[in-house]
This record gives C-alpha cells, structure tokens and sequence, in this order.
C-alpha cells in the first residue's frame, strides 16, 4: 500500500537527502523523519508546503500519491473530443482561500466565442483577481491544437497560486 510514509522515503531518496539533512531543513529530530517514513507519525500540516518544495512534489502528491499530469500534445488523431473535456482552474491565495473551478472545454469555447470573461462567470474575486493576466483564449487554442494536462501555473506577487489544467 502506497502511504505518505513511503512517499516521503522515496521522494527524499530520490533527490539525495538523508533524513537527518531533511531533519534539519525542516527543523525538526531526526526521528520525526523516520517516524514519518515507518508511518508511526505524520508530519505537522504546517510543513506539508515546506516538505513538498523540498522534495519536489505538489502537497496533493503527498498527501494522495497522485501526480499532477504533465503537459502533452496529443495527436489530433488520438485526441478526444474537446466537448467531453474538462477545463479546471485552481486558485490557492495567500490568505488561505481556495478556489477550484471546473467547467466544461464546450462551455469554455462558447463563452470565449461570445466574448464572456470567463472568471466573471464564478463571482469570486479571489478567482477574478487572480486569473485576471491569465489569456484564457490563447490557452484554449492551445487546447484545440492537442495541449493537455497542466498548462498554466503562475505565482503572483501577492503570493496567490493559479493553475489550469484540461484534462
């Protein structure tokens, strides 16, 4: 069974770290680390972000194992049908708020062919704000000519986090 015990060991291996070094990054004992990878404990939610940079994974690959998918350019012969896909918009602020926006690549390619803003279709400024340097038309081009997968992820200077992805 994959746990975050063992996603900690074989991230950290991977990147050449031994415990006591990732110990004291995080500035905590040696034996928290090992605790953590025998699963006898988990580490503080407050080092998950720390914890993920360091080992080079997203803290949703942490915690649930599963990877974010990279970018692909997907043959138009291979290619599904863009009104059975899903276009998503992740917005993690500083100030704690998240935000995820699913919708489909039809109703994307409408609202884009109307001319509707489409963060203004959510009413969330948070979402509004963030997204607002974000050319949604170019990336649904993008969309169109085979790209999936994460497309987008873009850090503000206020420290809100934006990606979006078509699956």
């Amino acid at each position: 069974m994959d746990t975050i015990g063992k996603r900690i060991s074989e991230n950290r291996k991977a990147k050449n770290i031994k415990q006591d070094e990732l110990a004291e990054i995080l500035m905590v004992s040696p034996q928290a680390v090992s605790k953590w990878e025998n699963d006898i404990s988990c580490p503080d939610i407050s080092l998950l972000p720390k914890l993920s940079e360091i080992l080079g994974i997203t803290v949703d690959e942490l915690l649930s194992g599963k990877k974010e998918k990279p970018v692909a350019y997907v043959p138009e012969e291979k290619r599904r049908d863009i009104n059975e896909m899903m276009f998503r918009i992740v917005v993690d602020s500083a100030e704690g708020d998240k935000v995820r926006v699913n919708i489909p690549c039809a109703i994307v390619k409408i609202a884009l062919e109307c001319g509707i803003d489409l963060p203004q279709i959510s009413g969330n400024d948070s979402l509004n704000s963030a997204v607002k340097n974000i050319d949604l038309a170019k990336i649904f081009e993008m969309v169109e000519k085979g790209a999936i997968g994460n497309l987008v992820e873009v850090e503000s200077a206020d420290g809100d986090i934006v990606s979006i992805f078509v699956e």
